[in-house]
């Protein structure tokens, strides 16, 4: 089966991450359904904290919104949360991750185990990196375009 790519073009340049259904297939899933859909298109990078990660998929830029589409059951893996791994945001509860995600800056492996692993950036990182910092960024960088693609 060949490799499935989220790209993003963002307010700062592109970024190609690699899909892992092999460790959160119901993630992927939902991330695809979303893409598909548009939902992620203008989406805002909410909370970006330097040294850590790049947040967005709320709909309405503040962290506390997600889709209309019942939340994922948890697939947490042993993937480590290292740079440019993409993990699924959530609630204190464990079963609460919608369409919130978040792309790790640098190793945050106290986070294993306990967020669902669903991608890696493979090109663009520096374009995460240079998303504006912040809870929220006074001007927050953005999704300008999500597409899936395989190879």
């Amino acid at each position: 089966m060949a490799d499935e790519f989220l790209n993003f073009e963002l307010s700062t340049g592109d970024v190609k991450i690699k899909l892992r259904p092999d460790l959160a297939p119901g993630h992927v899933e939902r991330i695809k359904e979303l893409v598909g859909e548009g939902f992620y298109d203008g989406i805002k990078f909410h909370r970006v904290i330097p040294g850590f990660m790049a947040q967005g998929g709320c709909p309405n830029g503040t962290g506390m919104g997600g889709s209309d589409k019942p939340d994922l059951q948890a697939e947490f893996n042993d993937e480590p949360h290292v740079r440019g791994v993409c993990s699924m945001a959530r609630t204190s509860a464990p079963h609460s991750a919608n369409s919130q995600f978040f792309i790790v800056f640098d190793d945050a492996r106290f986070l294993d185990k306990q967020y669902t692993v669903w991608g890696q950036v493979v090109e663009g990182m520096e374009n995460v990196d240079a998303l504006p910092k912040g809870e929220p960024p006074r001007e927050p960088g953005n999704i300008v375009k999500a597409t899936i693609s395989a190879e």
